[in-house]
């Protein structure tokens, strides 16, 4: 039987002290929805003296909030569905179809992981005028895609390159075309990079911040990361309405993760064992 040394006891403190960053923002965030502006200000990381649910309330009374999470989801679901279809046939196509060109055209696609979204706001900006999608959710969604798609493309193609390629050979001989093993057979086996890059597609797009505000003008277009200003005055911060709206837009992304943690772990080291 293993015993339990110093090796574990500095893994455990270690494990413990991630846990404590990570954590302690969240709890001071949903402990700061109770307070007061003077409670924040004099003790912002205890408890509240009294738990005040009004803040909570005016949160979720106001019609604006549900607005903001519908459009958030909208947009999230969207670029989510659109980024793992053309990511899935792009990665399928480099997989097991070889053409001249295509290891240049992978490589493009992985260069525009090297490129933050902000060094292409001027430009981004110009062509999304250009198309006529400034104040849309499309022009949200599209750009949102493809800054994800290089991602999805690798991911995507490190797996599909671990599926046996005998299934591929006998299905081709039985007749099946390739867009029709891809639905048939390669989507449902790769349930989970599908939830991997889900999940990853989905908490960027819940928390993008700079694009929807150079794109979105109409408030009732705002997600609620544009949302949450409302409570930002000319002179007055509502820092206690701020942390609740924050703690509550939180759910539906905590939700999702739970939902399809137990594909992301498989889904990353699908092809780690290929030398």
């Amino acid at each position: 039987m293993r015993t339990f040394d110093w090796r574990d006891t500095a893994r455990i403190a270690i494990l413990l002290v991630v846990a404590a960053t990570i954590l302690f923002p969240l709890a001071a965030t949903f402990l700061g929805g109770f307070k007061t502006s003077g409670e924040l200000r004099l003790a912002p990381f205890s408890l509240p003296e009294v738990w005040r649910f009004e803040f909570y309330g005016d949160v979720l009374g106001n019609p604006n909030f549900w607005s903001y999470m519908w459009n958030s989801l909208f947009i999230a679901l969207l670029t989510v569905f659109i980024t793992l279809m053309t990511g899935a046939m792009a990665a399928y196509v480099f997989s097991h179809i070889k053409f001249f060109g295509s290891d240049y055209i992978m490589s493009y696609l992985l260069l525009g992981m090297m490129f933050p979204l902000a060094a292409a706001v001027v430009p981004l900006f110009i062509k999304i005028r250009d198309l006529g999608l400034l104040d849309t959710p499309w022009g949200v969604i599209l750009p949102q895609a493809a800054f994800g798609l290089g991602f999805s493309v690798l991911l995507f193609k490190t797996f599909f390159d671990q599926l046996p390629r005998e299934l591929f050979e006998a299905a081709r001989i039985d007749g099946i075309s390739y867009i029709g093993f891809f639905f048939r057979f390669t989507l449902p086996l790769s349930t989970p990079i599908l939830g991997t890059v889900a999940v990853f597609v989905f908490v960027t797009s819940w928390n993008n911040y700079l694009l929807p505000l150079i794109v979105l003008n109409d408030s009732a277009s705002f997600p609620w990361t544009l949302g949450m200003m409302q409570y930002r005055g000319e002179f007055i911060v509502e820092w206690n309405k701020i942390l609740a709206f924050v703690t509550l837009t939180l759910v539906p992304a905590l939700i999702f993760f739970l939902a399809a943690q137990r594909y992301i772990v498989a889904g990353l080291t699908g092809g780690a064992v290929k030398g």
